[in-house]
């Protein structure tokens, strides 16, 4: 095994368990049996959700098999995880309907040749209430117990659910129902992976190696990236939409995104980076990375499109060649639209900055800010735009 190819399969990873088998297995020279798990809970995925997708094709593209997972069972449950309260389940259609395009969007990632799409129903629809009771039999409630999201609910008196438990449970078996070597999820799901390594080696296989992946934040910089907090980039996105949403985003998230969710070599990156910190211009890299994506999820052609659609409407904002620049200094991690359009003097107030925003007179870089709570992070540099006159390139920069 190259050094390479295990430098790029870890490359954005939060945590591997256990490093060494990993690298064990991959020395057997076959094809590893990779697995990763997806609820069909939404029926749309986002970028956030193609971090483990882009792992999965990274593996892929090394030669060994992936095992797409759909969980239209276990959906039917309702994940537990980060949960204060108990999830309320889906349908059978609701799974059922949302696990068709799961399938559609993600082979836009994936060689749907060398992917194998699963459902765990397969093997929990045959299993008898007495197997069922055996699976609980191989775990314990003070392991249970140890999980965040559970423990806090137990100290709170707040209400856990039997059929909880269960879930990481038949999440765990799924692992030896696949007789897994690798399970890739996202960081909050540490926890359910571990089960599934502990139960392989109950039923007697070797253990997977579990490697986790950080969870992507939205465009605002801060908080994960949700379609519930509308800081997200659906993988369904027009490509103008798609170009605009990437170019708002900050400088310094633009890196984090390079390197989770761009097929680019780290050593082109980090050229880049350095390049910035010379003195480049952020946003010349920031097109590269949006064109990139956009290719990705629709064609090179429509990239092209965006970029010129992009620029046109950035030109008829009529910018002067003179902007005001202004650096903003702030203490806190970012900062709220109206409060930074008021701070940089381009409004009187935040109240005015909020109606001006919801009358669609303000722009960032050209493109139209329709949420008066949008969060501007740390590190971040734009044009802002208040009606047709009012211009400010801003830099957020440390309090």
């Amino acid at each position: 095994m190259q050094s390479d190819v295990l430098s790029d399969l870890l490359r954005g990873v939060d945590e591997v368990l256990v490093e060494h088998e990993l690298v064990k297995k991959l020395q057997e020279n076959r094809p590893l049996r990779i697995k990763a798990g997806f609820d069909p809970t939404a029926p749309d995925l986002h970028l956030g959700h193609t971090v483990l997708i882009n792992k999965l094709k990274q593996f892929q593209d090394a030669g060994h098999q992936v095992l797409f997972l759909i969980g239209d069972f276990t959906g039917m449950i309702g994940d537990p995880t980060g949960k204060n309260v108990t999830r309320k389940p889906l349908t059978r259609e609701e799974v059922l309907a949302n696990a068709q395009t799961y399938q559609d969007q993600v082979f836009k990632i994936l060689d749907p040749d060398k992917t194998q799409v699963m459902f765990n129903s397969t093997w929990m629809n045959t299993m008898s209430p007495a197997d069922l009771i055996q699976l609980a039999a191989k775990h314990t409630v003070a392991r249970m117990l140890e999980r965040d999201d559970f423990s806090k609910r137990f100290k709170g008196g707040q209400p856990i659910a039997i059929h909880e438990f269960l879930y990481p449970l038949i999440q765990g078996y799924d692992s030896v129902a696949m007789q897994s070597d690798v399970e890739l999820g996202g960081t909050d799901q540490k926890f359910n992976l571990l089960v599934g390594r502990q139960l392989q080696e109950v039923y007697g296989q070797k253990p997977q190696v579990v490697i986790t992946m950080p969870i992507l934040e939205g465009l605002d910089g801060v908080q994960k990236m949700s379609k519930s907090l509308n800081n997200y980039i659906g993988i369904a996105d027009s490509p103008d939409d798609m170009f605009g949403k990437i170019m708002s985003i900050s400088d310094t998230l633009m890196w984090r995104y390079f390197e989770l969710l761009s097929f680019r070599p780290m050593t082109e990156i980090n050229t880049w980076l350095e390049d910035c910190k010379q003195g480049a211009n952020p946003r010349n890299y920031k097109i590269k990375l949006a064109q990139e994506i956009i290719q990705r999820f629709h064609n090179a052609d429509a990239a092209d499109k965006a970029l010129e659609s992009f620029e046109a409407r950035f030109q008829r904002g009529a910018m002067p060649d003179d902007i005001e620049e202004i650096n903003l200094s702030i203490s806190a991690e970012s900062c709220a639209i109206a409060n930074l359009l008021k701070e940089a003097g381009l409004t009187g107030s935040t109240s005015e900055a909020i109606r001006m925003i919801n009358q669609g007179a303000v722009k960032i870089d050209g493109e139209k800010v329709s949420d008066p709570k949008l969060m501007i992070a740390l590190g971040s540099e734009h044009v802002y735009q208040i009606g047709k006159r009012k211009f400010a390139r801003v830099k957020i920069i440390t309090g």
